[in-house]
């Protein structure tokens, strides 16, 4: 072989192996995520695990192929010029920089996934764009789980030395002196071809997309197979909602799932007496699971939970079985406050549908004389959540800036949930009624410390939240023994629920519906309000239900029923992983918007060992039509700015 086409062959094994080396690291991050969070998948054996991994192999050649485009590119332009010694060091540079970006989230989502159970998208740059305390979040990430981090060095120092073993090949001139130009522009054709369909994962004809993982395994174990190279790039720029047509037209959808809500004069009892106007304090607490209480968890032998006082309160409350709407804190708020869940691969609050005009407590309270605030210890900015209250109408947001004292800052997140309470409870004591105001906890967030006063104050459990959960069950305890010997709280209704779960140890808590199952209680001093948990119910139920309690008579629309009305559908809806789930009446349904991919009674079946699939008709026909109802009205009203009646 002369002298150039040895050097042009050498050129494409040398960027053949380093494309090959950039493919074994995406594949063994996904290996890591299975090592790192095998509890989270117990159906996943060694067998399937290794069929997911092989099956991921087509997701990874598109994500590779789509990080490395540029890189190919400058490889295979059939130009001299493209075996110049600096070029090819530029070209090498470019490589190493690329994936060693490409990485940080597969690597990342190894933790993070055990919060969020789904892998990274497009929304992670509108998140890290709200998000103010990266500056103090990273470095503890990085003290925390150093080991991801030291993986991360190693897959690039794994990238730089293969560049450095594959040297660049420069031309020289041979006795001929001629480039093989011919070979170059067949070579280029055959690779840009074959990149092509890499990328598209094969010949058919739409290219692979997140969904087409249902293909090879079940909706909790999709993670396992994507990666997040791909999951992000395949969602960057999905702005908008597509139009659905379960049904013919809208109005049928609204009847089965009603959103338009408008509630007339009751004379039940566990309401408040009409013409009343009692306070409503939202309580929400930071990765408060169903699992942390013991109250809710009595068929657990020998089980107490983390909260004690918690659990003395259920007594006293109104209880429901509890379900979160979605995965995380900017996802709960919207929909605890704005009866609106994220069914989308974006959450609300970052999303294009931000600037939509829609309902909340606040600005539909503020119509009948009441007074609003947010208040949350955090950093003012943190995850948008003062852009989101003041669009939601809130008047006054309360943050770690309006508490004023460092002394009480947790080196993290924000101020300790004790004091921030203290100081909840005693500025409501000062805030003319009626008045609406919602808190968000934030102590029960990694890193999951507690203040070193209460060094061995407060029980360990399984998992390291659980000491954190103890502290904030107390913090929460204080807060109303500070609050009950002030005038406004037997005038006042409070929910308490939490913004998501956190990681399980319990295995029926790992499951998919297990994963959103938190407390929703509703709380009034000497009220009738008690018993339970009886109905479903989910954070969208939060606002219409205050809304009825309080005889609230205008329209509004929210995605979430009335605790309080008997003949509507009591459930729960999420999305993850491009499949929707509804809980209800005990079932659960998995929908991948075309058929249903699993149909459990999880309430005798926790672990869901047994799919019902095409078993159950009458009752999964039931839920697949809520469903439907529910998807088509939120992608038509999300896209059509349709999320508020106008009067």
């Amino acid at each position: 072989m002369s002298s150039p086409n040895r050097t042009f062959y050498r050129h494409y094994m040398s960027l053949f192996a380093k494309l090959a080396f950039a493919l074994a690291v995406l594949f063994i991050s996904r290996i890591l995520l299975y090592v790192f969070n095998a509890s989270m998948f117990p159906d996943v054996s060694v067998w399937h695990m290794t069929f997911i991994a092989l099956a991921g192999l087509r997701f990874d050649l598109a994500a590779m192929l789509m990080v490395n485009g540029v890189f190919i590119l400058m490889n295979i332009l059939p130009f001299a010029f493209s075996r110049n010694k600096i070029y090819r060091k530029a070209a090498n540079i470019l490589f190493v920089v690329t994936n060693a970006i490409a990485l940080v989230p597969n690597f990342a989502d190894i933790i993070y996934y055990r919060f969020t159970h789904k892998r990274s998208t497009g929304d992670i740059f509108n998140y890290l764009a709200v998000n103010n305390d990266l500056g103090t979040q990273f470095p503890q990430f990085v003290k925390d789980f150093w080991f991801i981090f030291l993986f991360w060095i190693a897959s690039i120092a794994l990238l730089i030395w293969i560049c450095r073993m594959l040297k660049p090949v420069t031309v020289k001139k041979t006795n001929t002196g001629k480039f093989p130009v011919k070979e170059a522009w067949l070579a280029f054709a055959l690779t840009a071809v074959l990149t092509i369909v890499g990328i598209r994962g094969g010949l058919q004809l739409k290219p692979v997309s997140i969904i087409t993982a249902g293909k090879y395994t079940s909706a909790e174990n999709i993670p396992l197979l994507l990666n997040s190279s791909f999951t992000i790039i395949k969602t960057i720029n999905q702005q908008a909602l597509p139009k659905m047509h379960y049904f013919a037209d809208d109005a049928r959808a609204e009847a089965i799932y009603p959103v338009e809500h408008r509630f007339s004069e009751s004379s039940d009892s566990t309401l408040a007496v009409p013409g009343e106007k009692p306070n409503v304090v939202i309580i929400i607490l930071e990765s408060f699971s169903k699992e942390h209480i013991g109250a809710l968890n009595k068929t657990e032998p020998g089980y107490t939970g983390f909260t004690p006082f918690f659990d003395s309160l259920i007594g006293q409350s109104l209880v429901f079985d509890g379900f979160s709407n979605g995965r995380r804190s900017i996802e709960g708020i919207p929909a605890i406050l704005s009866g609106l869940p994220t069914l989308m691969n974006q959450d609300f609050i970052t999303s294009v549908y931000a600037g939509n005009k829609f309902n909340s407590l606040a600005n539909l309270l503020h119509e009948i004389g009441y007074n609003s605030s947010f208040y949350h210890g955090g950093s003012n900015g943190t995850m948008g959540f003062d852009a989101y209250t003041r669009s939601a109408g809130f008047e006054h947001y309360y943050g770690r800036t309006e508490y004023a004292n460092e002394a009480d800052y947790d080196g993290q997140w924000g101020i300790w949930d004790e004091p921030f309470l203290q100081y909840f409870a005693k500025s409501l004591n000062k805030t003319k009624e009626p008045f609406l105001s919602a808190v968000f906890t934030l102590s029960s967030h990694h890193p999951y410390q507690i203040p070193g006063k209460y060094k061995g104050k407060f029980r360990e459990g399984n998992l390291k939240i659980q000491q954190s959960i103890m502290y904030a069950d107390y913090a929460l305890g204080r807060f109303f023994a500070t609050a009950s010997k002030m005038p406004w709280f037997d005038n006042t209704l409070f929910v308490i629920t939490a913004d998501h779960t956190s990681e399980a140890w319990i295995p029926s808590y790992r499951t998919r519906p297990g994963s959103y199952e938190i407390p929703i209680l509703f709380y009034r001093h000497n009220s009738l309000l008690k018993g339970g948990p009886s109905i479903t119910a989910q954070q969208t139920d939060i606002m219409p239900s205050v809304l009825d309690y309080l005889h609230f008579s205008s329209p509004f629309i929210a995605f979430g029923q009335s605790v309080f009305q008997p003949d509507v559908p009591h459930l729960g809806v999420s999305y993850l992983n491009n499949s929707w789930q509804l809980v209800m009446d005990g079932n659960s349904l998995e929908w991948d918007g075309e058929k249903t991919t699993g149909f459990y009674h999880y309430q005798g079946d926790s672990l869901l060992k047994n799919n019902l699939v095409s078993r159950k008709l009458k009752e999964q026909v039931k839920m697949e039509l809520y469903l439907q109802a529910i998807i088509q009205q939120y992608n038509y009203r999300m896209s059509a700015n349709q999320l508020t009646i106008s009067k």
